[in-house]
């Protein structure tokens, strides 16, 4: 395999980057149920102050084909490009804290040299702990608080907060192989999975973002500000909750998930994957159709949208 270091540069912004700073993850781009990655990377950024560590190359691993950039054409001429990047940033949490943080694209090509570029990163800053979020559609109702999935060798954030420990086969993400790696060195790792309503995996759900805050937290210490993200989570689960009161048919639905998703937790923490005995669930599709019924007979009805 060829060196390693030769997927990304060092940036000229930092010049030293203290030792035994927690690494927190998140990559874009395969099953980001919620957009909870992708709200609470942009949040980070957005709201912290941050410098540029590490740049990676993108030409050696985007499939832009596939992923392709957004580029702006004013009328008869092309004003703004803005490539997709994945960076590791020394930011500072609410406390002033110091922590990196690496996150952008998952990359499409280049997988064992990606991670082995991530551990070797990981030895040359001396990284305390690498905690990382992930998201995916699950049969669970937007009532209940949202459950994540732990894994890594962190055995005591496992025993606390895991909620459902399936033995089966998943699609990796190239952060799975990053744990994988880093368990066999021993060094400290755990991976928060979040497993988000299976009907709003598509919209951006501020109260997945809020969750994957409050997993880093448990997991590193680092103190986040989520006033903005609990709010705007409130406003979109009271939107939630006004079309489920005015259609009976979607609030049958979920309640049946309420139902599946109690008996769940009270009476048998490691059965998956919170359906019935004959294995019957209300489909995502199903859900969604109601959604979107229930939304149109609104607007038709509304005076203002005419």
């Amino acid at each position: 395999m060829r060196d390693p270091a030769g997927l990304y540069d060092l940036t000229s912004d930092v010049t030293e980057v203290p030792a035994g700073l927690h690494l927190v993850a998140g990559l874009t781009g395969f099953a980001d149920a919620g957009s909870a990655v992708t709200q609470f990377s942009e949040y980070l950024l957005e709201t912290m102050d941050h410098s540029t560590v590490v740049e990676f190359d993108s030409d050696a691993l985007l499939d832009y084909r596939a992923r392709r950039p957004i580029i702006h054409f004013d009328q008869d001429h092309l004003t703004d490009y803005r490539p997709a990047t994945l960076n590791l940033y020394l930011m500072h949490d609410e406390l002033g804290q110091q922590f990196l943080l690496l996150t952008g694209y998952e990359p499409d090509f280049q997988w064992e040299r990606f991670s082995a570029a991530v551990v070797q990163l990981i030895d040359k800053y001396q990284v305390k702990t690498t905690t990382w979020v992930h998201s995916i559609p699950m049969p669970v109702p937007h009532t209940r608080p949202i459950g994540v999935t732990v894994s890594g060798n962190r055995a005591e954030l496992i025993e606390s907060m895991s909620i459902w420990k399936p033995r089966t086969q998943v699609p990796a993400n190239v952060l799975h192989l990053v744990e994988f790696k880093l368990q066999h060195l021993g060094h400290p790792t755990a991976g928060f999975v979040l497993l988000i309503p299976h009907y709003l995996a598509d919209t951006e759900y501020p109260t997945a973002a809020v969750t994957a805050l409050e997993s880093i937290s448990a997991a590193t210490g680092l103190i986040f500000p989520t006033d903005q993200l609990r709010e705007q989570g409130r406003d979109f689960v009271g939107k939630i909750d006004d079309q489920v009161s005015n259609n009976a048919e979607l609030a049958r639905l979920v309640g049946t998930l309420e139902e599946r998703h109690d008996n769940y937790m009270l009476d048998n923490p490691i059965r998956s994957p919170l359906m019935d005995e004959d294995g019957e669930l209300p489909t995502a599709d199903a859900i969604a159709a109601e959604l979107e019924n229930f939304l149109a007979i609104r607007r038709d009805d509304d005076p203002k949208s005419s």
